[in-house]
């Protein structure tokens, strides 16, 4: 994974703006607040399935992270496979970021 991306998504949480477990991020997008919504690459299919539904249906952007949950474990203090950016700005960047980074794996 890149590391600026690790970086970013550090701030993010930092800055009080990532929202971390699937009923949070669930949550934030039912309540419109989510303008990002990302998995972690290894992801259960069922929980994808859910999640990719919720988006669907608020018209919130879904990203893969190239990272697995240990990963964001190490990078935001939370062992976490559904992650949602709450701030727009932010999550444009992170959503450059992640077009740049060629290893991007998809989701499950």
């Amino acid at each position: 994974m890149n590391e600026q991306l690790l970086s970013f998504l550090s701030l993010i949480k930092r800055a009080g703006r990532l929202a971390l477990g699937f009923d949070v991020v669930k949550e934030a997008v039912h309540t419109r607040r989510a303008a990002l919504v990302l998995c972690a690459s290894d992801l259960s299919q069922k929980t994808y399935k859910e999640v990719s539904l919720i988006c669907a249906r608020s018209q919130v952007p879904l990203e893969p992270l190239p990272a697995t949950m240990d990963e964001i474990w190490f990078v935001v203090g939370k062992r976490s496979g559904v992650l949602a950016v709450l701030d727009r700005g932010m999550a444009g960047r992170l959503r450059q970021l992640l077009v740049s980074d060629e290893d991007t794996k998809p989701c499950v």
